[in-house]
């Protein structure tokens, strides 16, 4: 930027050498305008044009004066010009290496792939709880949309292999398939489970009769925005208070309250503890909802005899502060 304002100055200054050395035409020789004009766009640019009328003895100083001031700051914004074109191009190719060694870097991250209306809402949600997210974007027009929002991206067809292969798909955990048509998802979900079989996929359908072909071609989720939309709209009209503790429990920006699940170690010192026993409700003042087992059976409101295991996935309400501690305990590193 320091650059672009540097290159703007000095356009602004060559127009103002060239309006002054007009006017110093008109009022030595006494010319009008446009031959004034005439010869100081010669003078500063030294064509080698024949003079438009027979210089005086002031002219000609005036002249050489101009020649010198003129021609130096002329070369000196040429040299200013280059240096902004060559640096702008080095900043870009710098900015990508730099997005790429990131890349590189990442292991268990997500592939969010699509860019749009969805997929930044989607974006700026996850980023709330997870830092390591990838965007795959085949819109040139949202590079500067996505380096504007600080996230790592790659400019490239999604279901390009080797694009896939940039984005680190065979470390990563999870990948969205949020691109603008079911077809396109249907191939990028085929694409990418090809590459990693072992990864999760969440694609997006527009219709109903696309989520069996997500599904067949390799989707674990598959989930329809405008289908959430409407049931979320009929479950703020039914259930208005509990949509609304919902939206609390969901906001990442409040600390007071929160609603969190968090997987358990085999190596916590709470596995195969009752609950009572656990110390959960006395320590850290949560509240647990539901223990979802490994075999996918919820148990919502479990009893103080429950005993927690290994893989399971308990669901708690509570400050945030506490389900960080809670997470310490259930899930230590």
């Amino acid at each position: 930027m320091n650059t672009f304002k540097h290159l703007i100055l000095c356009i602004l200054l060559s127009i103002l050498l060239v309006i002054l050395g007009t006017i110093g035409y008109m009022i030595i020789e006494g010319w009008d305008i446009i031959d004034s004009l005439y010869m100081t766009i010669i003078t500063l640019t030294t064509v080698g044009f024949e003079e438009v009328h027979q210089v005086s003895r002031p002219g000609q100083i005036y002249t050489i004066l101009l020649i010198l001031i003129g021609v130096g700051f002329f070369l000196y914004v040429a040299g200013a010009l280059v240096q902004f074109m060559v640096e702008g191009r080095i900043r870009a190719i710098l900015g990508r290496r730099r997005l790429d060694n990131k890349i590189n870097e990442l292991k268990n991250h997500y592939i969010l792939c699509g860019y749009g209306r969805i997929g930044r809402v989607l974006c700026k949600s996850l980023k709330g709880k997870i830092k390591k997210i990838v965007i795959i974007e085949n819109n040139p027009e949202m590079i500067p949309v996505m380096d504007e929002d600080s996230i790592l991206y790659i400019s490239g067809d999604a279901s390009d292999e080797a694009v896939l292969h940039m984005a680190g798909i065979k470390r990563a955990k999870l990948l969205i398939a949020a691109l603008a048509t079911d077809t396109d998802n249907v191939f990028l979900v085929l694409t990418a489970r090809q590459l990693n079989p072992d990864i999760f996929i969440m694609a997006r359908a527009s219709r109903e009769e696309s989520k069996s072909k997500l599904r067949a071609a390799g989707a674990d989720k598959v989930e329809s925005p405008y289908d959430i939309g409407a049931v979320n709209m009929a479950q703020r009209i039914l259930r208005p208070t509990v949509t609304n503790f919902l939206d609390l429990a969901f906001e990442y920006k409040r600390k007071d309250i929160q609603m969190e699940e968090i997987s358990v170690s085999p190596s916590s010192e709470l596995t195969n503890v009752m609950l009572k026993d656990s110390g959960i409700r006395q320590k850290y003042n949560l509240i647990i909802i539901a223990i979802k087992k490994p075999d996918g059976d919820m148990l919502f409101n479990p009893s103080h005899e429950t005993i927690i295991q290994p893989d399971d996935t308990v669901i708690a309400v509570g400050e945030v502060l506490n389900l960080q501690k809670l997470e310490k305990i259930l899930n230590p590193q």
